[in-house]
């Protein structure tokens, strides 16, 4: 326990007349977030004036629920938050899990946050409040599985807009609050250990680099150097000549044969070291962290890809892969320093360094048929698919506050932040094997019935490279006014973003048609393919063995700036009316240049015109104002009201005519230059009732009314997975019902022994719909492909029409054991729309059940035990009752061990 925390405990003693004294569970338990908290009073004298100690053990974690009720009750604008302890609670391991616990907020990809059903390109994410970068490539917004949840002091979504935040504003904006310097001594260490049901057989590996146990390639997997010489120099592959294209060939690694292994357990390892000192007028501070996280995650798949509709209205599927197997490994680390200075409590200076690393590593082995591989043929094709990224994340802050009462008690705030984030994947490999059941016994033996396909692309490796930088800086003037009834502030500030990616991307394929007369048998391209083989086997010809196969736009620079200056009033009228708003102005500017590979040059005519160079920017400046009133009725009772205006921009891709694979579908997506943006009017009402026992309620409604929402829709007619392009629908809009609670057990007395009020239960309810309406013509105009879009009118993509959490908790009297519940499920969501009559693919609900067991054996030891996904359920997408994809979870479980040396 935090020495101030349990010296507070120890000196909180009250007087009684020969009664025990006991403090209320819940308004202990639910204040500090479901944390596990008690109070015990125990008689220590017959005196007339004996005095009673209470020992009141609180949350082992910085912070408490209470101090987050408190921010979301006193936002000028509607938000929800979610505190360390709430997290810690139900057992999410980083920030994208612990948001889907959030009113209205679900999860896609385990990486991107819905928030009311609007798709992650209609919110916006900030660290600390500043704007960070993304080493996605196909997106702007950061995934948030990137950050660990022991770093993570707080998560705040704002759903009502305000002008102090960024008019890209939709569903909301997402700030990550990190942990900062602790009031007294801290240092921690934990362990844990965990697995997965799925990974009780054995899973796929292969021949890693020797550093892969910290998630870094040792070059195993990196392009020969003399290929990376040609891409300096832009030389083209094509030039060079049999003997030195051969050489090349060579040395790519081959060796990414799936082998099958026992898969090892999951483990970790956190430390925290922080503490504070104080001399005179000066406090300061540090606190350090460090993560480290091992995970393993074996599935089985089904991957659709073409199906054929039926006399009976059935479908059937023509092309994709019934059998896959998958054994992905992750490696995370993370890394924390903040460092503090204050000086007579007036000014304050604060220096962040934040350092995220995420590695992924998987293997998929398929099994499955195309339009002309048929198993009627008796043939199957098998596929042998390796991905292997590295995602980083450094982040310096510098953040000051100064209150300055000389001069009218103005205050005065400015931060300062330069982020870099990147996307290392050296080594991508799909290799394509052919099946075929010659001795017609119905089973396919991989060993003696496989050969690597004869194709110009047997093999594809793909090498990609990603770096993102974002320098934010701000500030903000506050000015306080005092009347006799009343309170007013008046606040001005700026904000100045400035973003620079480059992306870098080739394909080589292997060809094998090259070859003269040569057996491809064998399942294993390492003992097919040897290097005598490639080095001195005749060829066809003037054929090459490698060929570059990059296309324009696999590279391209992308710059971003934004300038913004806003004015805010929060005016308190006789502590019962507070009247909020103020408006904001942006100047936006975006141009996005993709780069012939051949070359290193714009992808433009030699004499470019003005349209050829419209086409690469985008600008625009606008106001965007906003309105917040709240209506004390009483000290439990409150009434909200906001009204904002904001804006959606297209994505960095989504406006470069260029194509890219999409991570979540695997499909590759066009960008449209000439999108529009997206605008906005967002209405929020909403009642909360907090009691003074820990109880709360509140009931929201929302609307969002769209002009121009940015959507997906896909091309027809295509060879291979279909093309999905960006377009414009014409309008659309959001509205919908939250709900949110937490009750104790306290009506039910002893029940069955147990008090009720060690229970309490708390959750969520979201209720909403969307429609946008598309106008075929114009998505044909702006996209240029003919869209036969099945339903023009429908749910935006994404959304869900329901979402629910509930989370049942139990706090032992002694305060030394905590159970937890936590359920949450979604509705069935749009992934891909359809086309051509065939129906919108949708994301099915996945009922997710957790359990987390704690037990607190002393005041500096904390024993957790966690369960997830209790029910066994799988991730699938259906369209007309007919499975697309599925995916196993398994249940996951962990026992982990924190001992505080505090």
């Amino acid at each position: 326990m935090n020495k101030e925390l349990r010296h507070s405990a120890n000196k909180l003693k009250v007087k009684k007349n020969n009664n025990r004294f006991s403090l209320n569970c819940l308004a202990l338990a639910i204040l500090t977030s479901f944390s596990a908290t008690s109070a015990v009073a125990e008689q220590t004298s017959a005196e007339d004036e004996a005095i009673e100690e209470v020992v009141v053990k609180v949350s082992r974690l910085k912070g408490t629920a209470s101090a987050i009720i408190a921010e979301r009750r006193n936002q000028a604008f509607i938000a929800d938050i979610l505190g360390a302890e709430q997290i810690s609670r139900t057992g999410d391991s980083d920030a994208a899990a612990a948001l889907r616990r959030v009113t209205g907020v679900t999860l896609v990809d385990g990486k991107f946050i819905y928030v009311r059903g609007l798709g992650e390109r209609y919110s916006s994410t900030q660290l600390n409040g500043a704007a960070v970068p993304s080493p996605d490539p196909t997106r702007s917004v950061i995934p948030l599985d990137l950050f660990p949840a022991s770093i993570i002091e707080s998560l705040s979504v704002q759903k009502s807009y305000s002008p102090s935040m960024p008019a890209h504003f939709g569903g909301g904006n997402v700030d990550i609050r990190l942990k900062s310097i602790p009031t007294d001594f801290l240092f921690n260490m934990s362990g844990n250990v965990g697995g997965n049901t799925e990974n009780f057989d054995d899973g796929f590996t292969y021949n890693g680099g020797s550093d892969d146990w910290r998630g870094q390639d040792d070059g195993t997997r990196a392009a020969p150097k003399k290929l990376q010489e040609l891409w300096n120099s832009h030389s083209p592959l094509k030039n060079l000549s049999q003997d030195e294209n051969r050489a090349i060939a060579s040395q790519l690694n081959r060796d990414y044969d799936p082998v099958k292994e026992n898969i090892a357990p999951d483990f970790g390892l956190d430390i925290v070291l922080g503490d504070k000192f104080e001399q005179g007028k000066y406090r300061w501070g540090y606190l350090t962290s460090l993560s480290y996280d091992n995970e393993w995650q074996v599935s089985e798949l089904y991957e659709g890809q073409d199906f054929r509709n039926n006399t009976d209205d059935s479908w059937s599927l023509v092309r994709g892969f019934d059998q896959v197997t998958s054994t992905e490994h992750s490696v995370k680390w993370s890394g924390l320093l903040n460092l503090g200075v204050e000086y007579d409590r007036d000014h304050r200076l604060d220096y962040s360094l934040i350092v995220l690393r995420d590695t992924a590593d998987e293997i998929k082995d398929k099994l499955g048929n195309t339009n002309n591989v048929l198993l009627s043929d008796g043939l199957r094709i098998r596929d042998s698919d390796v991905s292997y990224e590295e995602r980083e994340m450094i982040a310096n802050q510098f953040r000051g506050t100064h209150n300055l009462p000389w001069l009218w008690n103005i205050g005065f705030d400015w931060k300062y932040s330069d982020a870099r984030s990147s996307r290392y994947a050296p080594g991508n490999v799909s290799t394509r094997y052919i099946l075929s059941d010659e001795n017609e016994d119905g089973v396919f033996d991989l060993a003696n019935e496989s050969s690597l396909r004869k194709a110009s692309t047997a093999t594809r490796y793909s090498f990609q490279d990603l770096e993102d930088k974002v320098a934010n800086s701000g500030f903000n003037l506050s000015l306080p006014v005092t009347f006799s009834q009343s309170e007013l502030e008046l606040k001005f500030g700026g904000d100045f973003i400035e973003k620079t990616r480059d992306a870098f991307s080739r394909r080589i394929d292997v060809n094998t048609l090259a070859f003269k007369e040569l057996s491809l048998s064998g399942n294993k391209m390492n003992d097919i393919l040897t290097d005598d083989i490639i080095l001195n086997h005749p060829l066809q010809g003037s054929e090459t063995i490698i060929r570059d196969t990059s296309v324009m736009g696999d590279d391209y620079y992308s710059a971003q700036m934004t300038d913004a200056y806003y004015f805010e009033a929060d005016w308190f009228i006789d502590n019962t009316w507070r009247i909020s708003g103020g408006f904001r102005w942006e100047d936006y500017r975006q141009v996005v240049a993709p780069l012939d590979p051949a070359t290193g040059r714009f992808d433009l005519p030699s004499e470019p015109t003005e349209a050829d160079l419209k086409k690469l920017s985008f600008k625009e400046d606008d106001i965007y104002s906003a309105l917040a009133l709240t209506y004390m009725m009483s000290d439990e009772v409150q009434f909200r009201f906001s009204y904002g205006e904001t804006t959606i921009r297209p994505d960095i891709r989504e406006v470069a005519p260029s194509t890219y694979l999409d991570p979540l579908t695997g499909y590759p997506i066009r960008g449209t230059a000439g999108i529009e943006t997206t605008d906005i009017k967002n209405y929020d009402l909403r009642w909360e009732w907090y009691l003074n026992t820990g109880e709360n309620l509140s009931v929201g409604l929302f609307y969002k009314d769209m002009i121009n929402p940015i959507e997906s829709v896909q091309s027809p007619g295509q060879d291979g997975p279909p093309l999905i392009v960006i377009a414009n629908a014409d309008d659309g809009e959001v509205y919908g019902v939250e709900v949110e609670f937490m009750k104790d057990f306290a009506f039910l007395g002893d029940f069955a022994g147990m008090n009720g009020n060690d229970f309490f239960l708390s959750g969520n309810v979201t209720l909403s719909d969307s429609e946008i309406n598309i106008n075929t013509q114009r998505v044909v105009e702006q996209t240029g492909v003919s869209a036969a879009i099945t339903n023009p009118t429908r749910r935006m993509t994404g959304h869900s029409e329901y979402v629910v959490n509930v989370n049942l908790g139990y706090d032992a009297p002694n305060g030394n054991h905590s159970v937890t519940v936590a359920y949450n499920v979604f509705g069935e969501r749009i992934i891909i729309p359809g086309i051509e009559g065939q129906d919108d693919k949708y994301e099915q609900p996945f009922h997710s059940l957790d359990m987390v067991y704690t037990y607190y054996p002393t005041y500096s030891t904390t024993l957790k035990f966690k369960v997830q996904n209790l029910l066994d359920e799988s991730k699938e997408i259906e369209f007309s009752d007919t499975l697309f994809r599925s995916e196993t979870k398994g249940i996951a479980f962990d026992v982990s061990f924190k001992w505080d040396f505090d």
